[in-house]
C-alpha cells in the first residue's frame, strides 16, 4: 500500500504541473474576443517598441516558442489569431525571449550554444532507437540491446539537460520582461492582472513539466536495464 500511494504522488509530481500548465492556458483562452487586438498584434507592437523591426512574428504548429536562429517570435494559431488573455499574455512572454536575443541574456545564449551543440547527437540517438530493434531482430546480437540502451539514456539526457537549462530564461521571460512591458504599456484589463500572472507563471512552467517528464523517461529506461 505504502508503494502504491509513493508511486502515485510521484506520478502526480511528475505530470501535475503539465496539466495544471494545461488547464490554465485553456481557461483564460476564453472569451476569444477579450482584447481588440490579437496576440500576434501585440507581438509586432511590443517587437516594434523594443527597436526589433527585423523580428518577425509568425503562426506555427509546434507550439509557441522565440527562435533566435531565425530572429522569429513564432505563436500558436489560437494565439497568433486569438484575443484572448491566454494569446495576449502568451505573445507578451515570447517577445521577452526575443528582448532577451537583442540583449545577449547570458542563460538564453547558452541554451541555444547547448541546442545547436545536442542536436546533431539527439537525432544519431533518435535514428539509433528507431534501427536498432530491426537488426536486433535480423542479427540476434545481444549487443545492439545496450546500443539501444546507451542511445536512449543520451537522446532523453540531453534532453533533460536542456529543458533544466531552459528554465532561467523562460521565468526572466515571463516576470522581467513579459509582464513589466504588459504593465508599462497598460495592455492588461485591471481584472486580469492576476490571471495573467498565472499564465505567465505557466508559461514558464512548460519547461519544468518537460524536464520531469524527461526524467520519469530516463527512470523508465534503468527499470528496463534491471529486468
Amino acid at each position: 500500500m505504502i508503494y502504491i500511494f509513493a508511486a502515485a504522488m510521484l506520478l502526480t509530481l511528475i505530470l501535475g504541473p503539465g496539466i495544471w500548465v494545461q488547464r490554465v492556458m485553456k481557461k483564460y483562452s476564453q472569451p476569444g474576443d477579450r482584447y481588440p487586438g490579437s496576440g500576434a498584434d501585440l507581438a509586432r507592437n511590443l517587437l516594434d517598441k523594443h527597436g526589433l523591426q527585423s523580428v518577425s512574428v509568425e503562426s506555427t504548429d509546434s507550439g509557441d516558442h522565440y527562435d533566435p536562429t531565425a530572429k522569429s517570435v513564432r505563436l500558436s494559431t489560437a494565439n497568433h489569431n486569438g484575443r484572448s488573455l491566454t494569446a495576449i499574455t502568451v505573445a507578451a512572454h515570447e517577445v521577452g525571449h526575443a528582448i532577451q536575443d537583442k540583449e545577449s541574456y547570458a542563460p538564453l545564449k547558452w541554451r541555444t550554444r547547448l541546442v545547436r551543440a545536442t542536436s546533431p547527437i539527439q537525432k544519431i540517438g533518435a535514428g539509433v532507437l528507431v534501427v536498432s530493434p530491426f537488426l536486433g531482430i535480423l542479427t540476434r546480437v545481444p549487443a545492439l540491446g545496450l546500443i539501444t540502451f546507451a542511445a536512449g539514456m543520451l537522446t532523453l539526457g540531453i534532453a533533460a539537460v536542456v529543458h533544466l537549462v531552459t528554465l532561467p530564461t523562460e521565468f526572466d521571460a515571463s516576470f522581467n520582461r513579459a509582464l513589466p512591458m504588459l504593465d508599462k504599456y497598460r495592455t492588461l484589463k485591471d481584472a486580469d492582472r492576476p490571471h495573467a500572472r498565472r499564465i505567465l507563471t505557466a508559461a514558464a512552467l512548460t519547461y519544468v513539466s518537460a524536464s520531469l517528464m524527461s526524467l520519469l523517461n530516463i527512470a523508465r529506461w534503468f527499470a528496463i536495464l534491471r529486468r
